[in-house]
């Protein structure tokens, strides 16, 4: 995969290399990480990653992408699919950015190229969720174009979806 580029962040897919030293908290050399990154949600979903590619018989992971400022090039957050992509077509998005980034819509805009990227690579239906009381991860998922289609005692549950063959 390509880095996927918006108008202000460069969204790098890890390689195992890159995802390897993401854990053992090593920059590679190559990208200066923002104070607090990765986060703890960064190094789970990198960690996730890992354990997908490892499994030599199972279909490959959807990618994970590690977000960074397209003005310095510094690694602020984490954006990427919980797995493989599911036999209906569909995979779960995740994502994180360290303090200093949030609110200066990153997360949306990082979400929408995620989006495209999948629809373009023949995913039909990207999902994901957010606590309740998150306000922000809703409203990056709104931002982006997904629909809110429901939530239980815990998480309201965001999807967006796009015909076979388009």
């Amino acid at each position: 995969m390509d880095d996927l580029v918006t108008e202000r962040l460069v969204l790098h897919p890890l390689s195992v290399a890159e995802a390897e030293a993401l854990v053992a908290g090593e920059p590679d050399g190559t990208v200066r990480w923002a104070p607090g990154y990765p986060t703890e949600g960064d190094v789970g979903a990198v960690r996730r990653f890992l354990a997908v590619d490892a499994d030599d018989d199972g279909p490959p992971h959807a990618g994970v992408y590690e977000i960074r400022t397209r003005e310095d090039g510094v690694a602020v957050g984490g954006m990427g699919f919980h797995g493989p992509v599911a036999e209906d077509g569909s995979v779960t998005v995740g994502y994180g950015l360290v303090p200093a980034a949030q609110g200066k819509g990153y997360a949306t805009e990082a979400l929408r190229a995620v989006l495209a990227a999948a629809r373009e690579r023949g995913i039909t239906k990207v999902k994901g969720d957010a606590d309740h009381d998150n306000i922000a991860s809703q409203r990056v998922m709104a931002g982006a174009g997904m629909e809110l289609v429901g939530g239980d005692e815990k998480v309201k549950y965001y999807e967006t979806a796009w015909p076979l063959g388009r």
